[in-house]
């Protein structure tokens, strides 16, 4: 493996040098993920920008919209839900990113993550994404340490002057061989000159997928009559629908632009946690205004977020527990009444969280050289989390995860672009945010007695302790961009950046392994305790690129991106002080502020490599990426750190076609985290085939992933806990789940989609 990585690294190099013969090459258009072009304005040392192609080629082969970003360098993605995987950026993921959708700042309102930022709009509905890695600018946003990624819908469209009106729309369908997943969407705009009104919906609904091989030994699920065959991949079928509206007015300098949107999502399945979403009802609001004026630009928003959440034992997981539904050691749990403290229905889990936010920035042109954008934000978070019982140790009362949670974020900023000639340019910023957190007592299903799991020693303690922290971050960066010639840009950036903790992190008490399994949003099986007096993660990254192109920046490029991170009071886990934790098993672990450091390089590339009269034009595509991850205070590896990948492409451009022919190849993960018994996977190659054919309004997408159905485990998917005895940490042997399975990759998916623009 390490031999075809080390022959794809070379290839990537390379890619520059196959053109330089060819000065009369037509100049093809961008691929996926593009730099920005000598000359820009001032950007991050690693920012990467999807454009309208690049999306249009992947909506057919997803539902889920963090997996447009899997040809972005640096981005690796977290397995979840279909819809709901959480990307990585170098390493940091989930709460370490910013992620901004439509303006928004979404947080996942769920002990598992199950409804992170990015899954709350759909693929067909992204215009743009943008990834900023790294040492990204203090104006793109605050409270992270890893990057930001910015995702936005299509803008408002009015009629042209003179035109009167203006009525246009699309609609699509795809199909998905590997799940029988299916779906669609549509979108319609009636506009004026001044006027502009647009819906846009979308559906998508897939069963379990399958893995290229039997994968386990056993096909049962805890419920009675209903098995999976071996190479099913539990727990993982969904389905998902998006709505929004959006009314916008437009004068001679001033946009002003409401959207509403509603998410439902009946059913997401989760093959990496114990829980699945049973329901997910996301209701958003957002008014923003943009005003154009002779000194610059002046934007302001306001949003408000509620979700309603709800978790229980999906279809491929057991639903009856309690001694009188067989006990634990039972592979299937007999259903049983009434509902007392030997027999439990279920495990219901019920999470209400909402999101108001407003923001308010401006880019003031000083003079020709200088910009600067000064702006604030505000955001108040509230969460409750609480399950309510259902029997045997769930019973009698409501246990509070998380009572009257606060999150409020106060932030400030400015940041100073200079062009200094026409070649050096650079950007300096600072950021202050005050982050203020609360939350109220808690107590257990058991507030008397005899109670199982500590809960009444662990609510006490809890409830003994002040529950409110402020902490005040300083955010900085330095950002330096010297371009010699056309042909190479090279640019440097440093950056101090801070994330406080979540609500999750900080204010989840109970150590009993039932209750403690639940709250756990990396999927790796353990069971989490928070830690009231965290520190805020505090990183200090250098981040470094070159970039070497034509001209034009068009035909071919090389772009290295070399990085390192020291993070200080990195939010890492120990064993469960006063316990020991056992190899090859689930633990109960506890959050601890430690030292940790993050290095590696990114290396991306593109060239025209031949132009034919009959056959089109064919151009390379490369991505490489590494990355390394330490705890310096124990010397273990960090958790779910990819491993050195690559990706190369070939594309033909042929009239109205274009197709693509695609490795993937991943090393084996033998870094592993040890103190979260994280497993080790192999390494694996994969192959992918895509085609479209455009004529006039009509697009058809045609494809196939994983050509050759080859079996393989998700380095980032985390322990499989697809179907079985769930609740339960470690299962009596000859009951599952049981630690050391990793969850596979989809086998091979035949996918068709078509989009009609009328």
């Amino acid at each position: 493996m390490f031999f075809k990585l080390a022959t794809l690294s070379a290839a990537i190099a390379a890619l520059p040098f196959s053109v330089l013969a060819a000065e009369d090459a037509v100049v093809l258009p961008e691929v996926v993920v593009k730099a920005a072009k000598s000359g820009a304005a001032p950007v991050s040392p690693s920012e990467s920008k999807l454009d309208a192609a690049a999306l249009q080629d992947l909506r057919s082969a997803t539902s889920d919209t963090a997996s447009l970003l899997r040809d972005v360098p640096g981005v690796s993605l977290y397995g979840a839900g279909g819809v709901s995987s959480l990307p990585s950026i170098r390493g940091l993921a989930d709460d370490r990113l910013r992620i901004k959708v439509d303006g928004m700042d979404l947080i996942a309102a769920c002990p598992n993550h199950m409804n992170s930022p990015l899954s709350y709009i759909d693929p067909g509905a992204v215009a743009s994404a943008k990834v900023y890695s790294g040492a990204s600018p203090v104006s793109v946003g605050g409270d992270s340490i890893g990057g930001s990624i910015v995702v936005e819908s299509a803008e408002p469209e009015f009629a042209r002057s003179g035109q009167g009106s203006l009525l246009k729309g699309e609609a699509g369908l795809f199909y998905r061989s590997n799940g029988n997943a299916f779906g669609g969407h549509l979108s319609a705009t009636v506009a004026s000159e001044q006027f502009s009104f647009n819906y846009t919906g979308s559906s998508a609904q897939s069963d379990n997928y399958t893995a290229g091989d039997d994968f386990k030994t056993y096909a049962f699920t805890g419920r009675a009559g209903h098995t999976l065959d071996r190479d099913e991949v539990g727990s993982t079928a969904y389905k998902a629908v998006n709505q929004s509206v959006t009314l916008a007015w437009k004068g001679d300098t001033d946009l002003v632009e409401f959207k509403y949107g509603r998410q439902h999502i009946p059913f997401e399945n989760y093959p990496n946690q114990r829980m699945d979403m049973t329901d997910n009802v996301s209701d958003q609001f957002s008014l923003a205004y943009t005003g154009k004026e002779a000194w610059g630009t002046l934007k302001a928003r306001a949003y408000y977020e509620h979700t309603r959440h709800e978790m229980d034992f999906g279809e491929d997981k057991r639903f009856w527990y309690g001694s009188a539904s067989g006990g634990s050691g039972a592979q299937n749990g007999a259903s049983c009444s009434p509902i007392s403290a030997s027999c439990a229905e279920g495990m219901p889990m019920y999470t209400d969280g909402k999101n108001t936010g407003v923001s308010l920035g401006a880019d003031i042109v000083l003079n020709a050289r200088d910009l600067l954008k000064v702006g604030a934000e505000f955001q108040a978070y509230r969460l409750d989390d609480w399950w309510p019982p259902s029997g045997a140790g769930m019973w009698p009362n409501t246990f509070w995860n998380i009572r009257d949670g606060e999150r409020d974020r106060y932030a400030v900023f400015g940041e100073w672009e200079a062009r200094h000639s026409a070649q050096w340019t650079s950007v300096l910023g600072l950021r202050h945010e005050t982050v203020k957190m609360d939350a109220g007592d808690v107590n257990g299903y058991c507030t008397g007695g005899m109670c199982m799991g500590n809960q009444l020693a662990d609510a006490a303690a809890f409830n003994g302790q002040s529950h409110d922290k402020t902490d005040r971050n300083w955010d900085m960066s330095a950002l330096a961009r010297y371009t010699p010639d056309a042909t190479q840009t090279f640019e440097a950036g440093i950056a101090q950046k801070t994330r406080s903790p979540s609500l999750y992190e900080r204010y989840t008490w109970s150590t009993w392994s039932m209750a403690a399994v639940m709250n756990n949003y990396v999927g790796d099986g353990n069971g989490y305790v928070g830690d009231i007096d965290l520190k805020p993660e505090v990183a200090h990254t250098l981040s470094l690129a070159a970039d070497w192109h034509d001209a034009g920046a068009k035909t071919w490029n090389l772009r290295v991106s070399p990085f390192y991170s020291h993070v200080r009071d990195f939010i890492d886990a120990r064993c469960l002080p006063g316990t020991t934790c056992t190899p090859d098993k689930f633990n109960v672990l506890q959050y601890v502020n430690q030292s940790a450091r993050l290095y590696g390089v990114d290396v991306s590339g593109k060239a025209l490599v031949a132009r034919t009269q009959g056959y089109g034009d064919f151009s390379l595509s490369g991505v490489l990426n590494y990355v390394r991850g330490e705890n310096r205070d124990t010397g273990d590896d960090l958790y779910n750190i990819m491993p050195l990948n690559a990706k190369l492409a070939l594309t033909q451009k042929w009239g109205r076609w274009s197709n693509t022919v695609e490795g993937q190849f991943v090393a084996a993960k033998d870094d592993v985290s040890e103190v979260r018994n994280e497993i080790e996977t192999d390494g694996y190659s994969l192959f992918n085939l895509r085609s479209s054919y455009e004529w006039k309004q009509v697009r058809l997408d045609i494809g196939v992933e994983n050509l050759f159905d080859r079996f393989y485990s998700l380095p980032l998917g985390g322990a499989y806990l697809g179907q079985g005895t769930t609740m339960a940490i470690n299962p009596p042997v000859g009951n599952y789940p049981q630690w050391g399975t990793a969850v596979p990759g989809m086998g091979r998916s035949v996918y068709v989609g078509v989009n009609v623009k009328f």
